[in-house]
């Protein structure tokens, strides 16, 4: 028993001609007769009363079509199915990002991609470390990640901005226009533990300008560390991005050596991506949302 057949069975009841239902199914009539006359005798019962009336439903090819009309149409939701998770008209993108660029980029992004595709569901899952956004693109858990440059292997990246390390000091801080490492240095330090991902470029970017870090505090949050600082218990160094939102009373400055982290978009390289997965790379890449970030 094909598909097929049941489709021309379906078609014939609607119609109880087999012209019409020819015309309809875009066949030939003798097409639609061969395929009802083989579905006759593979189920080795009349379906259908042939005369001058034309084509009447027996009282056996009354209950077989209901049965036939439910797989045709659980057929044709398959199809709808699949054919959204293609196309642009449902389906969904799967997302992975660490904390700063889930908070403060992917917001505008995904309000932007909802409204120029309402009908794909959008998935993020926010990470603790770019190495957690790389190991779910891989096993195949996000179909897009965010993670700093360079990525690791398997994956296509494309450079999404630029973030400046700053350095943040309390409001009752006075320094000259422009900061010295002796300052900040000298200054108690509120920082991320110096192990962590985000800490260990800038231990080696400030031992590189011949410095050490001495952390005073080791806090593991970024907000709970800009609270800190706008207390007056200490600066610290962080991605700018990272200390969003900034208390008007922290007083920010570039580091006297410039230091800055390159974010990107990724995915797993040679995967077969959806529609709706490069609509999105469209969108977050796209020139007029990158200049409102």
């Amino acid at each position: 028993m094909k598909l097929s057949q049941l489709r021309i069975l379906v078609a014939v009841a609607e119609c109880e001609n087999f012209s019409e239902a020819a015309l309809q199914l875009e066949m030939s009539q003798s097409a639609v007769s061969h395929a009802i006359a083989t579905l006759e005798d593979h189920l080795g019962v009349i379906l259908f009363s042939r005369g001058r009336h034309g084509a009447r439903l027996t009282p056996v090819g009354k209950r077989i079509v209901e049965h036939a009309r439910v797989i045709v149409n659980r057929t044709e939701e398959i199809t709808k199915e699949a054919e959204s998770a293609k196309g642009l008209k449902g389906g969904q993108v799967r997302i992975a990002s660490f904390r700063s660029v889930a908070t403060h980029i992917l917001p505008q992004a995904i309000a932007e991609f909802h409204r120029r595709f309402p009908s794909i569901a959008v998935h993020l899952t926010e990470h603790d470390s770019c190495d957690d956004v790389e190991h779910a693109l891989r096993g195949g858990q996000d179909d897009i990640g965010f993670t700093l440059l360079p990525a690791g292997e398997n994956l296509e990246v494309w450079e999404l901005l630029n973030d400046e390390y700053v350095a943040l000091l309390p409001p009752n801080f006075k320094s000259q226009p422009k900061l010295t490492w002796e300052e900040l240095i000298n200054y108690p330090l509120i920082v991320h533990p110096l192990e962590d991902t985000m800490m260990q470029p800038v231990d080696a970017h400030v031992r590189a300008c011949g410095y050490k870090l001495q952390a005073a505090y080791e806090v593991e949050t970024d907000a709970a560390i800009v609270s800190l600082v706008a207390q007056g218990l200490g600066a610290t160094i962080l991605p700018r991005l990272a200390a969003q939102p900034i208390p008007a009373n922290v007083q920010i400055f570039s580091l006297p050596v410039p230091l800055k982290r390159i974010i990107g978009v990724a995915v797993l390289a040679d995967a077969l991506q959806t529609p709706a997965v490069y609509a999105f790379l469209d969108t977050i890449k796209h020139k007029s949302l990158m200049e409102n970030l």
